[in-house]
């Protein structure tokens, strides 16, 4: 049994439950290991921290908590696009290649900065920045901040796969690739150092950099993981527009 069909007979429970462990597995682990990462690089005298300000006394905390509602909004959430399998609103292809597989996780990585870059931008405006601004609480930024906001923001971001889900037939595994993937890239925009400090403001490897900067200017770099949305819709910020980072 492949593992597409596999999901789809599981009950509604099952989906829940599964999300929960999914979700909070990578989401531990992966700060887990982006902290070890950090620490090592440092030990090593490889890049350097964007912010060397300490962090307020109960942040961590904070970050915990809301993390822990993220958590809870992502994996209970699983069941919506098991529903949609369900309902026959979208289907899952059982065998694919390798190349196809390649491609499918290409165009949902790329679709995932322009759905990032839309509901950002969205949670940036008037009606919608109060619940964002949990997640902007963490001025200087720690691993812990990747899924701390508030779950209005976590429902907005965690739909990511249901459009594509229900215009193109997905091998299973490209599409669970999308939380993992996406999850780390967003742990590398929160883990508050720059490992590629020579490269430009755009260039890919400097997404932690670009992420720093929107954090300590909000009102711009609204991207995800590429700088490609910033540049086009004009919403790129200048390093020259924020203040340093180690006062």
């Amino acid at each position: 049994m492949d593992a597409g069909t596999w999901f789809t007979q599981l009950n509604a429970w099952q989906v829940m439950a599964l999300g929960l462990v999914f979700f909070g597995g990578i989401y531990v682990l992966g700060a887990l290991a982006m902290l070890g990462l950090t620490r090592t690089l440092a030990a090593a005298g490889i890049g350097k921290p964007l912010d060397t300000r300490p962090l307020k006394p109960d942040q961590l905390q904070r970050e915990w908590r809301q993390s822990f509602h993220s958590i809870l909004v992502f994996g209970l959430g699983m069941i919506v696009p098991w529903g949609f399998l369900q309902l026959g609103w979208a289907h899952l292809t059982p065998n694919a290649s390798a190349g196809r597989i390649a491609l499918e996780i290409i165009a949902l990585l790329i679709w995932n900065d322009v759905h990032f870059w839309i509901n950002h931008r969205l949670l940036h405006t008037r009606r919608l920045v109060r619940y964002h601004g949990d997640h902007h609480r963490s001025v200087v930024t720690t691993p812990w901040s990747t899924y701390s906001f508030h779950p209005i923001e976590a429902l907005m971001l965690g739909n990511i796969i249901l459009l594509p889900m229900v215009v193109h037939d997905f091998y299973f595994w490209s599409l669970a690739s999308v939380p993992v993937l996406s999850l780390m890239l967003n742990l590398i925009g929160h883990s508050n150092w720059d490992f590629f400090p020579k490269v430009s403001d755009t260039h890919p490897l400097a997404a932690s950099r670009r992420h720093h900067l929107h954090h300590a200017r909000p009102a711009g770099n609204y991207g995800f993981a590429l700088a490609f949305m910033d540049q086009i819709m004009g919403t790129k910020v200048k390093t020259s527009s924020t203040q340093p980072s180690s006062h």
